[in-house]
């Protein structure tokens, strides 16, 4: 690297990251979250306490249209150095203390407030939505290799009370994604919510499993202080307990909401990411490998920069422990329509979202039912009501 943000590959290949300080707009979800609690203490209002939900659902779509499409990638001969560079690790790392001071902040907020219950719902909600955040921080750093990092991407997790997201998102969902037996991805015909319920709780008896398997074969109780699902479920517990301890009970429904809603934004990027897509069995009964078309994919500007990249979804699960900088755009693959924030407004909506998506579905498939996971229980009527459409394969 000559200077900060070129690159210069032993091929001499010249890269210039023009996303490079862009990064930093990473920060602007926990920070808008708590702008609203600020300026309530400046102007008794609880209106300003609901502002991040209309920047989320209302602006940031609009702006990540307004800004376009970023198809652009790194030269492959340029990738090791975009990923030594420290300077990306150390945007995700800074992260993770202000997703926790925002959380340790709003908490103190809601009991030295005297709230409605309007007004204690959304600064919960604000809560949440940081934690959700703190999911993908989490995601980003879980992926990595260096102790650090992973014990990083355990801390962030604590507040959203999902910690356990780190072994059941890595060594579960990327092993069975867009299959039917994998509970992080979404079939044709199945709505968020049903979605939710499926998702949830098998995320959580999927991570139990693969730590308890993993003591078993390390010949370890599965009460040992080396089982990461156990860690996680410690974490949340002290640092929740801590906080009633410090802030009284009043703080306890805050907690609730607020671990709810962190999941739930995990939820919503799960949904959105694999809805439909089906690897085939082959003749040994095993997957196929996953492929770049097994993910939905969106190159929507703004939201990436927030996002860390999690759009180019399909290079991540083609190189799980590459980094968001480096993550490639790979052309004629599923392409939602807007970025995940527009995105989640459409999920929120089932006949809106089965509108815009399971046409999109059809097309990338060909129609073939053979090659789209299908809720069972809709599949029959799913596939008269396209059939005069698609081409239907038995």
């Amino acid at each position: 690297m000559n200077k900060a943000g070129t690159f210069i590959a032993s091929d001499g290949t010249i890269y210039v990251d023009n996303k490079r300080y862009f990064w930093w707009f990473s920060l602007l979800i926990p920070s808008a979250a708590v702008a609203g609690p600020l300026l309530y203490q400046f102007i008794n209002h609880e209106f300003f306490l609901w502002l991040f939900f209309i920047l989320v659902y209302t602006i940031f779509p609009i702006v990540d249209y307004l800004m376009g499409e970023d198809s652009s990638n790194p030269p492959e001969s340029v990738l090791p150095l975009l990923e030594s560079d420290p300077f990306y690790s150390i945007i995700t790392r800074m992260n993770v203390p202000v997703v926790i001071a925002s959380f340790i902040f709003c908490a103190w907020f809601v009991a030295s407030n005297q709230l409605s219950i309007y007004g204690y719902l959304a600064v919960a909600l604000l809560a949440g939505s940081i934690g959700g955040h703190g999911l993908n921080i989490g995601h980003e750093l879980g992926h990595k290799r260096k102790k650090l990092d992973i014990w990083l991407a355990k801390i962030v997790l604590a507040p959203a009370a999902y910690g356990h997201f780190f072994i059941e998102h890595n060594r579960g969902h990327h092993k069975h994604v867009a299959t039917p037996e994998d509970p992080a991805s979404a079939k044709m015909g199945e709505s968020i919510y049903r979605f939710a319920l499926r998702e949830l709780p098998g995320a959580i008896l999927r991570a139990h499993n693969i730590e308890k398997l993993r003591m078993k074969k390390a010949g370890k109780s599965a009460w040992s202080f080396e089982n990461e699902f156990l860690q996680a479920m410690l974490m949340t517990l002290g640092l929740f307990v801590s906080l009633v301890v410090w802030l009284g009970s009043g703080v306890v429904p805050y907690l609730i909401i607020c671990a709810f809603w962190s999941m739930w934004q995990l939820t919503s990027a799960n949904y959105v990411e694999h809805y439909g897509l089906l690897r085939q069995k082959l003749p040994s009964g095993r997957y196929e490998r996953p492929q770049p078309h097994h993910s939905w994919n969106s190159n929507h500007i703004f939201s990436n920069w927030a996002l860390f990249h999690l759009q180019r979804h399909s290079d991540h699960h083609a190189n799980a422990t590459r980094s968001y900088q480096s993550l490639r755009h790979f052309s004629g693959l599923p392409t939602l329509p807007s970025g995940y924030f527009g995105m989640y407004v459409v999920a929120y909506v089932p006949w809106l979202w089965f509108k815009v998506m399971d046409k999109r579905l059809l097309q990338v498939t060909g129609g073939d039912f053979a090659k789209i996971n299908v809720l069972a229980q809709k599949r029959d009527k799913l596939i008269r009501k396209y059939q005069s459409t698609s081409k239907v394969a038995f």
